[in-house]
Protein backbone atom coordinates (compact mmCIF):
# COMPACT_ATOMS: atom_id res chain seq x y z
CA UNK A 1 0.00 0.00 0.00
CA UNK A 2 1.41 3.27 -1.33
CA UNK A 3 1.81 5.78 2.08
CA UNK A 4 2.49 9.55 0.50
CA UNK A 5 4.38 11.85 3.07
CA UNK A 6 2.55 14.59 3.96
CA UNK A 7 3.90 18.43 4.70
CA UNK A 8 4.02 20.20 8.17
CA UNK A 9 1.11 22.75 7.96
CA UNK A 10 -2.52 24.35 9.70
CA UNK A 11 -6.01 22.85 9.27
CA UNK A 12 -8.81 25.29 9.69
CA UNK A 13 -12.01 23.14 10.30
CA UNK A 14 -15.50 24.19 11.90
CA UNK A 15 -18.95 22.53 12.52
CA UNK A 16 -22.22 23.81 11.09
CA UNK A 17 -23.88 22.49 14.04
CA UNK A 18 -22.37 24.46 16.51
CA UNK A 19 -21.21 26.99 14.38
CA UNK A 20 -17.56 26.88 16.19
CA UNK A 21 -14.24 26.98 13.60
CA UNK A 22 -10.50 25.69 15.19
CA UNK A 23 -7.72 25.73 14.32
CA UNK A 24 -4.77 22.60 14.33
CA UNK A 25 -1.15 22.79 14.09
CA UNK A 26 0.00 19.59 12.30
CA UNK A 27 3.24 17.55 11.83
CA UNK A 28 4.65 16.04 9.02
CA UNK A 29 2.34 12.10 8.49
CA UNK A 30 2.02 9.68 6.03
CA UNK A 31 -1.53 8.57 4.97
CA UNK A 32 -2.29 6.06 2.16
CA UNK A 33 -2.84 6.64 -1.48
CA UNK A 34 -6.32 5.26 -1.10
CA UNK A 35 -8.54 3.42 1.17
CA UNK A 36 -7.87 0.02 2.47
CA UNK A 37 -9.32 -2.11 -0.27
CA UNK A 38 -10.46 -5.67 0.50
CA UNK A 39 -7.97 -7.80 -0.42
CA UNK A 40 -5.29 -5.54 1.99
CA UNK A 41 -8.29 -5.95 4.53
CA UNK A 42 -7.97 -10.26 3.85
CA UNK A 43 -4.39 -10.73 3.71
CA UNK A 44 -3.92 -8.66 7.34
CA UNK A 45 -7.43 -10.03 8.89
CA UNK A 46 -8.62 -13.41 6.95
CA UNK A 47 -12.08 -11.49 7.09
CA UNK A 48 -14.14 -10.37 4.15
CA UNK A 49 -16.89 -8.10 5.70
CA UNK A 50 -17.85 -6.14 2.64
CA UNK A 51 -21.52 -6.05 1.11
CA UNK A 52 -19.93 -5.16 -2.42
CA UNK A 53 -17.03 -8.13 -3.19
CA UNK A 54 -14.03 -7.43 -5.15
CA UNK A 55 -10.72 -7.21 -4.11
CA UNK A 56 -9.30 -3.65 -5.19
CA UNK A 57 -12.66 -2.35 -3.97
CA UNK A 58 -12.33 -0.04 -0.48
CA UNK A 59 -13.73 -2.21 2.58
CA UNK A 60 -16.51 -1.52 4.13
CA UNK A 61 -19.32 -2.46 6.66
CA UNK A 62 -16.01 -2.34 9.09
CA UNK A 63 -16.82 -0.53 12.55
CA UNK A 64 -14.22 2.30 14.02
CA UNK A 65 -12.92 -0.31 16.16
CA UNK A 66 -12.50 -2.92 13.12
CA UNK A 67 -10.11 -0.19 11.75
CA UNK A 68 -8.14 0.18 14.81
CA UNK A 69 -7.37 -3.13 15.36
CA UNK A 70 -6.54 -3.57 11.60
CA UNK A 71 -4.42 -0.96 12.46
CA UNK A 72 -2.74 -2.90 15.61
CA UNK A 73 -2.23 -6.12 13.36
CA UNK A 74 -0.53 -4.68 10.23
CA UNK A 75 2.02 -3.23 12.97
CA UNK A 76 2.44 -6.36 14.38
CA UNK A 77 2.91 -7.88 11.21
CA UNK A 78 5.52 -5.51 10.43
CA UNK A 79 7.19 -5.53 13.37
CA UNK A 80 6.17 -1.65 14.40
CA UNK A 81 5.06 -0.37 17.81
CA UNK A 82 1.49 -0.25 17.60
CA UNK A 83 -0.06 3.11 18.00
CA UNK A 84 -3.24 1.94 19.70
CA UNK A 85 -3.64 0.19 23.09
CA UNK A 86 -7.00 -1.47 23.35
CA UNK A 87 -8.80 -2.38 26.78
CA UNK A 88 -12.44 -2.64 26.39
CA UNK A 89 -14.24 0.69 25.16
CA UNK A 90 -11.18 2.20 26.31
CA UNK A 91 -8.65 3.26 23.63
CA UNK A 92 -5.42 4.84 24.54
CA UNK A 93 -3.41 6.96 21.59
CA UNK A 94 0.75 6.96 21.24
CA UNK A 95 1.03 9.36 19.18
CA UNK A 96 4.93 8.61 18.82
CA UNK A 97 4.13 5.20 17.67
CA UNK A 98 5.33 4.38 14.36
CA UNK A 99 2.84 1.76 13.77
CA UNK A 100 -0.31 2.35 11.57
CA UNK A 101 -2.90 4.52 12.69
CA UNK A 102 -6.08 6.68 11.35
CA UNK A 103 -5.60 9.86 10.70
CA UNK A 104 -7.09 12.60 12.71
CA UNK A 105 -9.83 14.91 11.86
CA UNK A 106 -7.94 17.75 10.57
CA UNK A 107 -5.18 15.61 9.44
CA UNK A 108 -7.45 14.23 7.23
CA UNK A 109 -9.08 17.34 5.71
CA UNK A 110 -5.48 18.84 5.82
CA UNK A 111 -4.34 16.20 3.19
CA UNK A 112 -7.74 15.93 1.22
CA UNK A 113 -7.83 19.64 0.51
CA UNK A 114 -3.81 19.46 -0.30
CA UNK A 115 -3.61 22.90 -0.61
CA UNK A 116 -6.25 24.11 -1.97
CA UNK A 117 -9.20 25.84 -0.16
CA UNK A 118 -12.41 25.00 -2.14
CA UNK A 119 -14.49 22.28 -0.76
CA UNK A 120 -13.49 19.77 -3.74
CA UNK A 121 -10.04 19.77 -5.07
CA UNK A 122 -11.80 19.38 -8.45
CA UNK A 123 -15.13 18.62 -10.32
CA UNK A 124 -16.72 16.54 -8.41
CA UNK A 125 -17.29 13.65 -11.24
CA UNK A 126 -13.69 13.24 -12.25
CA UNK A 127 -12.42 12.90 -8.38
CA UNK A 128 -15.50 11.34 -7.07
CA UNK A 129 -18.06 8.31 -6.73
CA UNK A 130 -20.85 9.50 -5.48
CA UNK A 131 -25.11 9.15 -6.08
CA UNK A 132 -25.41 10.74 -9.44
CA UNK A 133 -22.53 8.44 -11.22
CA UNK A 134 -22.00 5.31 -8.91
CA UNK A 135 -24.98 3.32 -10.18
CA UNK A 136 -25.28 3.17 -6.04
CA UNK A 137 -22.90 1.10 -5.34
CA UNK A 138 -18.82 1.59 -4.52
CA UNK A 139 -16.15 1.23 -7.10
CA UNK A 140 -12.84 -0.03 -7.23
CA UNK A 141 -10.23 2.26 -5.92
CA UNK A 142 -7.70 4.32 -7.53
CA UNK A 143 -10.20 5.01 -10.80
CA UNK A 144 -10.72 8.64 -9.87
CA UNK A 145 -8.19 11.59 -10.47
CA UNK A 146 -5.68 12.34 -7.44
CA UNK A 147 -5.65 15.38 -5.65
CA UNK A 148 -2.35 17.52 -6.04
CA UNK A 149 -0.42 14.77 -3.32
CA UNK A 150 -1.37 11.84 -5.00
CA UNK A 151 -4.15 10.72 -2.79
CA UNK A 152 -7.43 9.13 -4.66
CA UNK A 153 -10.86 8.66 -3.43
CA UNK A 154 -10.70 11.30 -0.83
CA UNK A 155 -14.16 12.24 -1.51
CA UNK A 156 -16.90 9.46 -2.24
CA UNK A 157 -16.90 6.04 -3.05
CA UNK A 158 -16.90 5.74 0.79
CA UNK A 159 -16.75 7.43 3.92
CA UNK A 160 -13.35 7.14 6.20
CA UNK A 161 -13.10 7.14 9.80
CA UNK A 162 -10.94 9.33 11.34
CA UNK A 163 -9.66 8.89 15.05
CA UNK A 164 -11.12 11.97 16.72
CA UNK A 165 -14.53 12.30 19.24
CA UNK A 166 -17.12 13.71 17.37
CA UNK A 167 -18.12 15.75 20.20
CA UNK A 168 -17.64 13.67 23.36
CA UNK A 169 -20.11 15.85 25.58
CA UNK A 170 -23.21 15.62 23.28
CA UNK A 171 -22.45 12.20 21.44
CA UNK A 172 -20.51 10.62 24.04
CA UNK A 173 -18.16 7.99 21.90
CA UNK A 174 -19.11 9.28 18.73
CA UNK A 175 -15.85 9.18 16.01
CA UNK A 176 -15.85 11.16 12.76
CA UNK A 177 -16.40 10.38 9.40
CA UNK A 178 -15.68 12.21 6.47
CA UNK A 179 -15.14 12.17 2.66
CA UNK A 180 -19.11 11.46 1.66
CA UNK A 181 -19.87 7.65 -0.10
CA UNK A 182 -21.02 6.36 -3.35
CA UNK A 183 -25.06 6.88 -2.14
CA UNK A 184 -24.20 10.58 -1.12
CA UNK A 185 -25.66 13.56 -2.91
CA UNK A 186 -23.29 16.33 -3.61
CA UNK A 187 -23.15 18.40 -0.78
CA UNK A 188 -21.89 15.35 1.02
CA UNK A 189 -18.54 14.95 -1.04
CA UNK A 190 -16.80 18.37 0.49
CA UNK A 191 -13.76 18.99 2.04
CA UNK A 192 -15.40 20.12 5.08
CA UNK A 193 -18.09 17.59 6.07
CA UNK A 194 -18.12 15.71 8.84
CA UNK A 195 -20.38 12.83 9.77
CA UNK A 196 -20.50 10.94 13.25
CA UNK A 197 -21.46 7.39 14.22
CA UNK A 198 -21.24 4.87 17.11
CA UNK A 199 -17.56 2.89 17.36
CA UNK A 200 -19.05 -0.32 16.76
CA UNK A 201 -21.28 0.92 14.13
CA UNK A 202 -20.57 -0.86 10.08
CA UNK A 203 -22.35 -0.43 6.78
CA UNK A 204 -22.17 -0.71 3.46
CA UNK A 205 -20.48 3.15 2.74
CA UNK A 206 -18.02 2.96 5.51
CA UNK A 207 -14.25 2.00 5.11
CA UNK A 208 -10.77 3.58 6.22
CA UNK A 209 -7.53 5.00 5.27
CA UNK A 210 -4.01 4.27 6.88
CA UNK A 211 -1.76 7.25 8.09
CA UNK A 212 1.43 6.74 10.27
CA UNK A 213 3.27 9.37 12.26
CA UNK A 214 6.46 10.56 9.99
Amino acid sequence: MKMIAIPAGQATLSDRRTQRTWTVDLLPFHLAAHPVTQADYATVTGHHPSTTKGENHPVETVSWLDAITFCNTRSHQENLTPAYQLNGDLTNYDRTAPGYRLPTEAEWEYACRAGTTTPRYGPLDDIAWYRDNSGEHPHKVGEKAANAWGLHDMLGNVWEWCWDLYDPEVYGTYRVLKGGGWLDEHWSCRAGVRRRSHPTFAIDDVGFRLARSA
